[in-house]
């Protein structure tokens, strides 16, 4: 079969099109504006990629057109195949039905973590042999790839996205999925374009919960009052927390303040000397995400031990805190943050982390809830663990960052230019500082620049 993808280059969508190579299909795709590390998986893949939308990227038509979350009516391409009458879908839906069934799945959901968490669950799968399958909104290095079949039967792990689906179907799309385990991580307000407040994304986590069947399980993150609320509104299906409370069945006891190292306590009966996490991740956000992972890896018969020493060998994925470069002790992160507490827990254990030099924060607010400006109030003191903070100002932004510098906790700048801003990174920086950028987007490939500007004038 002929599926042609619209939205290819998204990490979901991406994702989709290795699965669907996997079974046999013949993939091809469009996409505009795009960037690594997708664009380059589907190339190395051989899935043939169109640059832009248009009608004629439907010729030869398909079989089945599965159209993105990020595809509009008025988009040329949406328009050839409604007025063809070629059959379509969405992502989600296809999953569901042509990876999904027959396998047990664990869905990881969240505000935040969901590519981390999910990451850990399946690299933690892969080191007790199961050969998971997977589908994760980002490239686990571990891997190399973004989804896989895995072996027939075995568990698969999707990272669960409470984004509507399709422009034909407002659901989120986790309600697609079936899990038989479900990890919700934390939950608070985002995704300003669709949901008006916090309860209408509550009630879409509910719908989740009322997905998961009676013999599955529910680990959810202890000290989260939406979940509380989200629960609140009935579950059948057995409930286990996770987090730092005492209660907690699974407990979390930081043995570093940067998290590097961390202590799992399982208060069902289970032997924990030997439950100790020493790791080069930092952070108590990440220590939690493995936490949750652990928890969901216990439900498919890896134990606490072995699940622990398995995360000293695992590696970030793509753009979640992955070290681009160094020059001359400098050092340059990526990090694909794009909300204010995703900024603050990213930049809070990098600090933790680095006990010599200074933590430079490079941050592009891009996503679509930034641009509604529905955050811009916590933007400032979201970068408060940093010693410096950097701006830029994207197309697109229809509101101006001028006050977010102006009330910033630290010394801040801002910037119109991704090439100024480089060339003040580079006068700013010195050996032993670490700059880290968060974007959700490319960025216009600042961290190339940065690293080859770095080098001219420290190499």
């Amino acid at each position: 079969m002929h599926l042609h993808i619209l939205g290819i280059c998204g990490t979901f969508m991406g994702s989709l099109a290795l699965l669907a190579r996997d079974l046999g299909h013949t993939v091809t795709g469009s996409d505009s504006g795009v960037y690594p590390p997708m664009s380059t998986q589907l190339e190395e893949a051989g899935i043939g990629l169109h640059e832009g939308y248009a009608a004629a990227n439907l010729s030869p038509w398909p079989d089945l057109v599965v159209v993105g979350n990020a595809m509009t009516r008025g988009n040329p391409e949406v328009e050839a195949l409604l007025d063809l009458g070629l059959p379509y879908t969405s992502g989600p839906q296809w999953l569901a039905e042509h990876v999904l069934p027959g396998r047990r799945v664990i869905a990881v959901a969240g505000t935040h973590g969901k590519t981390t968490t999910a990451s850990l669950a399946a690299w933690l799968l892969e080191s007790a042999g199961l050969e998971p399958g997977f589908l994760i909104g980002g490239v686990p290095r571990n891997f190399g790839v973004s989804a896989r079949l895995g072996a027939a039967g075995a568990p698969f792990v999707v990272e669960a996205d409470e984004y509507d689906t399709a422009f034909f179907d407002k659901r989120s799309k986790f309600v697609h999925y079936r899990p038989e385990v479900a990890i919700l991580g934390n939950l608070e307000f985002d995704h300003a374009d669709i949901f008006p407040d916090l309860t209408s994304i509550e009630r879409q986590f509910h719908h989740l919960v009322r997905t998961v069947p009676g013999r599955g399980r529910l680990l959810v993150a202890d000290g989260e009052p939406a979940l509380d609320r989200v629960l609140g509104m009935g579950f059948w299906t057995p409930v286990e927390r996770f987090g730092i409370d005492a209660k907690s069945p699974w407990r979390l006891i930081l043995e570093r303040d940067d998290a590097s190292r961390f202590r799992v306590v399982h208060q069902q009966g289970e032997a924990n000397e030997d439950a100790v996490v020493d790791w080069t991740l930092t952070g108590t956000h990440n220590a939690l995400n493995a936490l949750a992972a652990l928890a969901a890896a216990h439900v498919f018969g890896v134990d606490l031990a072995r699940g622990c020493a398995a995360l000293s060998r695992f590696e970030t994925p793509r753009r979640r805190q992955e070290v681009r470069g160094e020059v001359a002790g400098i050092q340059v992160i990526d990090d694909f943050a794009h909300h204010p507490t995703a900024f603050a827990a990213t930049l809070e254990g990098l600090r933790a982390a680095t006990p010599r030099g200074r933590l430079l924060a490079v941050i592009e607010p891009r996503s679509n809830t930034m641009r509604l400006g529905t955050m811009r109030d916590r933007l400032a003191a979201s970068v408060a663990a940093a010693d410096l903070a950097f701006w830029y100002q994207p197309p697109g932004l229809d509101w101006s960052l001028a006050p977010v510098v102006e009330a910033s906790p630290v010394p801040a700048r801002l910037e119109e230019d991704i090439d100024a801003l480089v060339t003040a990174l580079v006068a700013e920086a010195r050996p032993l500082d670490r700059i880290v950028v968060m974007s959700n987007g490319g960025f216009g490939g600042i961290h190339e620049k940065l690293l080859a500007a770095l080098e001219v004038a420290h190499g």
